[in-house]
């Protein structure tokens, strides 16, 4: 039985930790707090103290660095600045991998790594990034981080917008005036995320790079419509008025040619818990 350790048991980390439970895997998870600690035992999840602030704190969380696979999800907390305090999270956290007996690392990324600039092709897993053209220079130098000098095997995932239960696109954008509706979007569901980050220990797809993102398309007018009609929520009080053209897509088909198939490849189509 492989023992996976999640650094993060929360909005992904949590139901993937249950997922893989169910696929027969040892799973141990990190968390913050004492409280969520106890919440998560009670769910049937270990669970150990764990955060980076930037350096490791916590309380026997050595344990979680004798797992064979690491799975790494400590999204920036800004889009800004220089990112320095993300980089020294990281800086410890390859430490502790290094000195380790992990064979194996996950690390979760997004797409907004990929130039902002609008483009006829959707943007694929090798198109070149650099520090000029990048959407998020803190994403790729994190990247970069996890990459240089390694032992282990290596995978990444960039994922697009998460949605699903409780984060409703429609929400955040409820009687906002001058909304842009023209785009389309690069949304993945909660579901799929957590099953994209299962196919690939599962598949034992190691060294590659994927984009974690809904084949389709639809734009953000018809989705935030849709979320106001659906659950009751007001929607924009108005648009911006461009016209529909050229979009910043993320292109998905290397995932898909693995035999991954989404269970949401519509974003029209996610569904949510809302009350």
């Amino acid at each position: 039985m492989k023992s996976i350790s999640i650094i993060g048991l929360g909005w992904i980390g949590q139901p993937l930790g249950i997922l893989l439970q169910e696929k027969g895997f040892q799973v141990l998870g990190s968390t913050t707090s004492a409280e969520k600690q106890f919440k998560l035992n009670q769910k049937g999840l270990e669970a150990l103290r764990f955060s980076l602030n930037p350096h490791p704190e916590g309380v026997g969380f050595n344990k979680l660095f004798q797992s064979e696979i690491l799975v790494v999800n400590i999204p920036p907390r800004t889009r800004s600045g220089n990112g320095l305090f993300h980089r020294e999270q990281l800086k410890y956290l390859r430490a502790l991998i290094d000195q380790s007996s992990i064979q194996k690392v996950v690390f979760v990324s997004s797409t907004g790594i990929y130039p902002e600039m609008v483009s006829e092709e959707e943007y694929g897993e090798d198109f070149p990034i650099t520090l000029e053209n990048t959407g998020n220079d803190i994403l790729l130098k994190a990247e970069k981080m996890m990459d240089a000098e390694r032992k282990f095997d290596l995978t990444v995932i960039r994922f697009g917008g998460l949605m699903g239960e409780e984060r409703i696109p429609g929400k955040y954008f409820s009687g906002k005036e001058n909304v842009a509706g023209h785009t389309r979007v690069n949304f993945i569901h909660q579901n799929d995320a957590v099953r994209i980050i299962a196919w690939i220990i599962e598949k034992g797809l190691w060294n590659q790079t994927f984009n974690g993102v809904a084949p389709i398309h639809p734009l953000r007018r018809e989705i935030y419509e849709k979320n106001a009609s659906e659950l009751g929520i007001a929607p924009p009080a108005s648009y911006q008025n461009e016209p529909e053209g050229k979009d910043r897509l993320i292109d998905s088909s290397k995932i898909l040619s693995t035999g991954f198939e989404f269970e949401y490849p519509d974003p029209l189509e996610f569904d949510y818990k809302h009350g």
